[in-house]
């Protein structure tokens, strides 16, 4: 496992370099885009290297990034601003306080912002790249398996969101790695991770479905032979209801800690807008007149409370995305949005596949929710599918069709990208699956009937790029002309998606 863990986070570091140095020679290539987006006036004047990080560094503060990157500045001055999680700003800050201290005289604090995103997110997706690796071990029980989908990882579809100033670096980490040390059994700690996530992202309330699924099995697996044997044996009853209670106990506490930051975070929306504190932090003349120009709200005892306030529950979050984006059930399904559809079509379609790939390899496992059934002794008896089929996949299949079909009908659709690509290891899984199943140059050397197996040493576009290219995606891309068909579909979505996202996102284009 070593050895894998080391391709993944040698290939992992090396794409990132790579999107940090492709952005910058992208974003000073391409003139920015005249975009109606959030553009708020700098906070400090320029210093010496300012406008150094500006020309390596400035592509990543794009879109949404401005948001987190104003906040970590100023913190929560409008009231749109409370779509974007405070987590990452967070620790955005305190990288750019904190760590890079020494900079302060050369960089203003918006500099070294831009600074501690390069650095931050390409570190987090390092981590989520080598614990995506880890839980496919645990998982499909296929290191093979595993090592590739965690390759494709970092060339992931959604590559400039993981790059830029967004939270989608974070939320994978805190995510895989949370599901990582669930599936290892170590349940309170992947509670506290998986908390942590749903302070980076407002989806990270849908994990809680691992923690109850996941306990459930597990409590089932002990009760169901007591309680076969609970008629003749009192005690094994009494035992049967211990388990049943403690599960219910666990899973309300388990539940708890994961909804907390959301909870914390729509309260302290709602005491600046709904209540009248004391004091108010002044805002400057500056942010002022920008709220005037623009229409944004800002705290103000003299003015009305805004409508949610009044509301049975007066949630901040489904407010914003209600007024402010305009999410809603089949909003999104007009003509002028056909070519974001189109956008996403690839992940959609890789998120059907595995859910129709899975329900057709065992309907009555499915049918079962992957709970045991009156069979079960007989399913212990066979043996237990392995790679994407494994029965342990079901929970994860399960909650990518759930995201797919949410973002699909509710969502702005184009987000499906980077939604699906920073929440699920299942279009991971499903893309090596599919490699592996059609890709005769991936044939294990004990399979039969195999082709002669590429080549590893030959230089990937004509360059000797060392370990970085001794890795099952780097030979494929080196025998590109004797791949297959599906291969070939498979690696062009990521490529060009990785490439196209940074030469438009970080020029102000719109992307998914």
């Amino acid at each position: 496992m070593a050895t894998g863990v080391r391709a993944v986070v040698g290939f992992a570091v090396f794409t990132r370099l790579g999107s940090l140095a492709l952005q910058a020679l992208l974003n000073s290539a391409i003139p920015d885009h005249d975009a109606d987006a959030f553009s708020p006036p700098p906070a400090e004047d320029p210093l010496l290297l300012d406008p150094v990080a500006e020309v390596l560094l400035g592509g990543l503060g794009r879109w949404d990034a401005q948001h987190f990157l104003f906040i970590a500045e100023r913190g929560y001055v409008f009231e749109h601003n409370f779509a974007f999680f405070p987590l990452l700003p967070i620790v955005l800050r305190c990288v750019a306080v904190v760590l890079l201290w020494p900079l302060a005289a050369w960089l203003s604090l918006h500099g070294r912002l831009l600074v501690a995103v390069a650095l931050l997110n390409s570190a987090l997706f390092v981590l989520s790249a080598a614990a995506l690796y880890g839980l496919g071990c645990l998982v499909l029980q296929d290191r093979r398996l595993s090592l590739l989908s965690a390759l494709l990882y970092c060339l992931t579809p959604a590559n400039v969101f993981f790059v830029a100033g967004y939270s989608e670096s974070l939320y994978a980490a805190l995510t895989f790695g949370g599901l990582w040390l669930l599936e290892r059994g170590s349940t309170a700690k992947a509670c506290l991770v998986l908390g942590l996530a749903t302070g980076a992202r407002a989806n990270g309330l849908v994990n809680s479905g691992f923690l109850l699924y996941l306990s459930l099995k597990r409590a089932l697996s002990l009760a169901q032979p007591l309680w076969r044997s609970s008629s003749r044996d009192g005690w094994n009853f009494m035992r049967c209801m211990w388990i049943a209670f403690r599960f219910i106990a666990t899973a309300v506490i388990w539940v708890l800690v994961i909804c907390l930051p959301f909870a914390i975070f729509q309260f302290y929306g709602y005491t600046k807008f709904c209540e009248t504190p004391s004091t108010l932090e002044p805002v400057s003349p500056v942010l002022l007149s920008l709220a005037q120009v623009k229409g944004y709200r800002v705290p103000d005892p003299a003015s009305p409370a805004p409508p949610w306030c009044s509301r049975p529950l007066p949630l901040l979050y489904s407010y914003l995305q209600d007024v402010y984006w305009d999410v809603g059930f089949l909003r999104y399904f007009q003509l002028k949005q056909i070519p974001n559809f189109l956008l996403a079509s690839p992940v959609s379609t890789l998120g059907s596949l595995a859910a129709y790939l899975y329900l057709r390899a065992d309907p009555r496992y499915c049918l079962r929710l992957g709970l045991a059934g009156s069979d079960a002794s007989k399913e212990r008896d066979e043996k237990a599918p392995t790679g994407f089929h494994s029965r342990r996949v079901f929970v994860y299949v399960v909650h990518a069709t759930v995201l797919l079909l949410s973002g699909f009908f509710c969502m702005h659709v184009q987000v499906l990208t980077r939604f699906l690509g920073s929440s699920s290891p299942v279009i991971y899984w499903i893309s090596a699956h599919l490699l592996l199943s059609h890709e005769p140059l991936l044939a294990d050397e004990h399979t039969k009937g195999k082709k002669e197996r590429m080549p590893i040493h030959r230089p990937l576009f004509g360059i000797p790029w060392g370990r970085f290219h001794q890795n099952p995606i780097t030979e494929l891309l080196t025998a590109w002309t004797a791949s297959s068909f599906v291969t070939k579909c498979i690696l062009r979505y990521f490529m060009s998606y990785w490439v196209i996202g940074l030469a438009l996102h970080c020029n102000f284009l719109p992307w998914t």
